[in-house]
Formats: structure tokens, C-alpha cells, sequence
């Protein structure tokens, strides 16, 4: 069988139609969005907030507070202007964090903090206050974990540890150091 000029044509022309068709949706489809989410405009904004998250038993789980909280709506991301979180699940050593900026996830259990991060857990029976500084810090609030994949300096009375990424488990305090691990140690005092 072959494929004349006159066969050809019509094949060609409704392929054509076929993709102006195909153009014109997608443009009209793009030209129907609100403009707000064809930019990237905050939808709203809020300053000098708290939020604070209850367990079914009605305790106290975790505040989160920043100076300025701003919603995009295009991409659904929310950021933070100087916030500070206190993660205090009954049962587990409470933490305190803070940071100059941060980004919260869409369910709001992540929170990403950039800049100047600082973490400290409290001391309590069997282990003592620890403080953490690093410049980028990602907590997983179901998971009571917090990581960072950044240079972290951790210190405790008696000893000082630095590493390049770092992993906290808060309900059973596991920690775990990634790479260029060290540490100094007080001796112990003879009695």
C-alpha cells in the first residue's frame, strides 16, 4: 500500500488540529488560575503568633512561635521569621529550638530552621542539659527526631562533641554523628 499525497494530507491535517487543540487547553487552562497562584504572592501573613499542639489526652506536645509566619499559596509553603519551638511530648526530655528563619512543612509536622539553629534539651533524671548549634536543623515532630547533614557542635558539662551531620532520636536519646567526628572529655573527678 502506499501513502499518496492525497492519503497523506488528511492524516496531517488532523494531527495539526490535534495539537492547536491540545496548545489552547493547556493555555486557557493557565489563563483560568487566580493570579495569585500564577506568582509567588503570600496569601497571608502573620505576626507574633503561637501555636500550640495538644496530644487526645489533652497535653501539652510542642509550641511553635515566630515573629512573622507568610503562606504562599502557589506552592503551598509557609515560612518563618525568627521562630522558636519547644517540643514537650510527656515522657521525653523537653527541647527547645530556635533559628533566624525556618520553613514549615504542609502538614506542619516538619520544620526546616536555617540559620544560627539552636537546640537545647533539657536535663532531667539520668542525663544531663545538652545544647546544640548548627546552621540548619530538620525536626520531625511525630518522629521526636531531628537531623542535620551541616557541621553541629554538641555540648554537655563534661564533654564537647562536633561532627558534619548528626541524627537525634528524642524518645529513647540516640545519637547518631555522620562523619569528621570529634570530641573532648573531662576526666573523671577521683573521690
Amino acid at each position: 500500500m502506499k501513502l499518496s499525497a492525497t492519503r497523506l494530507f488528511p492524516l496531517l491535517l488532523v494531527f495539526a488540529l490535534a495539537l492547536l487543540s491540545f496548545w489552547l487547553e493547556r493555555t486557557l487552562r493557565e489563563e483560568q488560575k487566580p493570579p495569585s497562584l500564577r506568582r509567588h504572592d503570600p496569601d497571608f501573613l502573620v505576626e507574633n503568633f503561637t501555636l500550640s499542639k495538644f496530644n487526645a489526652a489533652g497535653a501539652l506536645e510542642a509550641t511553635l512561635a515566630a515573629a512573622k509566619m507568610v503562606h504562599y499559596p502557589d506552592d503551598n509553603s509557609t515560612e518563618l521569621l525568627a521562630p522558636r519551638i519547644v517540643h514537650s511530648k510527656p515522657g521525653e526530655p523537653r527541647l527547645r529550638l530556635s533559628a533566624e528563619r525556618g520553613t514549615l512543612s504542609h502538614d506542619g509536622e516538619e520544620v526546616f530552621l536555617y540559620g544560627d539553629v539552636q537546640l537545647l534539651r533539657e536535663g532531667g533524671a539520668g542525663y544531663a542539659e545538652a545544647r546544640m548549634h548548627t546552621s540548619f536543623l530538620h525536626l520531625v515532630s511525630g518522629k521526636s527526631l531531628v537531623r542535620t547533614d551541616r557541621e553541629v557542635t554538641i555540648a554537655e558539662p563534661e564533654r564537647l562533641l562536633s561532627a558534619r551531620g548528626m541524627e537525634y532520636r528524642n524518645d529513647t536519646r540516640q545519637l547518631f554523628l555522620r562523619e569528621q567526628v570529634r570530641g573532648r572529655f573531662a576526666p573523671n573527678a577521683k573521690k
